[in-house]
């Protein structure tokens, strides 16, 4: 299977701590990177855990404060200190455009590669990018501003060839590739061979959502339902849900209850409040819920 995994660069909410910087992640697929939010201290993170800042094309943007967004202007003058070339492309909410626009012409350092943004729609789903292996989709999430999630979704894998019968047959390669798109084979005598003697099943899609900011929400679950991996935002413990409520953010408990009404597979929570010391307490309050709950620490890597 090709490699798909998500590396957290930042897990803590408005404010880092000595040990977490705010929101940020990368996605990779197949050594196609995607960045999601550019908290302060992005550029850094990535150093610290080897990923090539100089790969990463693509930048989702979920809504525009500030743990969200200030190590933009810092990682995009990097990039282009360090030569990058060609296109990058920043999916967010129009207004930033406007907030970036200025300093990248202070800067004036912007000569090899251009900068193209794409408006999100906060209103509804939407496919907002497509390649031949991955579909990523936007999803409005509900928080003080206009937010998104994101959804990352492999295509439909081809079917696996059986080499030892691929080759005694000498199947020519042309044909290997209709094989692979479900196509039976036959043989010079008009012999059929049928595909399923042929193959053996395609690896199993996978699938990365990605909730950041927001009260838990009824209508992401269907969007959601069945994923491989969720993040899912769990600023506080629910003894602060009054306090959630107020910031529109969720706790541990309401993020591991999405989870398990949407029969995610595993889940990742994040953006945690200063206030807690580790993130134990959070993490025991959602697996009371969802077993299958894990801590975003700076750092860690996790297989979709």
């Amino acid at each position: 299977m090709l490699p798909f995994s998500v590396t957290i660069l930042g897990s803590s909410s408005a404010l880092p701590t000595l040990s977490r910087f705010p929101t940020s992640q990368v996605v990779n697929l197949n050594q196609k990177l995607f960045l999601i939010d550019c908290g302060e201290g992005t550029q850094i993170q990535l150093r610290k855990f080897g990923v090539k800042a100089g790969k990463i094309n693509h930048i989702f943007i979920s809504h525009l404060h500030g743990d969200h967004i200030f190590g933009l202007p810092g990682l995009i003058s990097s990039m282009a200190l360090g030569g990058k070339k060609g296109e990058l492309h920043i999916y967010s909410h129009s207004e930033l455009k406007m907030m970036m626009d200025p300093l990248l012409k202070f800067m004036n350092e912007m000569e090899d590669f251009k900068v193209i943004y794409h408006p999100l729609n906060f209103r509804t789903q939407t496919l907002i990018y497509e390649d031949s292996k991955l579909t990523i989709e936007s999803l409005p999430l509900k928080h003080r501003i206009p937010c998104c999630g994101f959804i990352f979704r492999e295509k439909q894998h081809e079917l696996r060839l059986r080499g030892d019968l691929i080759e005694y047959l000498n199947i020519p390669v042309k044909q290997r590739v209709a094989i692979k798109g479900g196509a039976d084979y036959y043989k010079p005598d008009s012999t059929k061979i049928p595909n399923a003697d042929l193959t053996y099943p395609a690896d199993p899609v996978r699938s990365y959502a990605f909730c950041t900011d927001t009260l838990p929400l009824k209508q992401i679950i269907p969007v959601i339902k069945d994923v491989d991996l969720l993040y899912h935002e769990a600023t506080f413990c629910d003894d602060l849900k009054d306090l959630a409520l107020k910031t529109y953010h969720s706790t541990a408990r309401q993020a591991a209850l999405q989870a398990a009404e949407a029969g995610v597979k595993r889940l990742i929570i994040g953006h945690f409040s200063s206030r807690y010391k580790n993130e134990k307490p959070l993490v025991d309050e959602a697996r009371t819920v969802f077993a299958n709950t894990f801590a975003a620490n700076d750092g860690d890597r996790f297989d979709v």
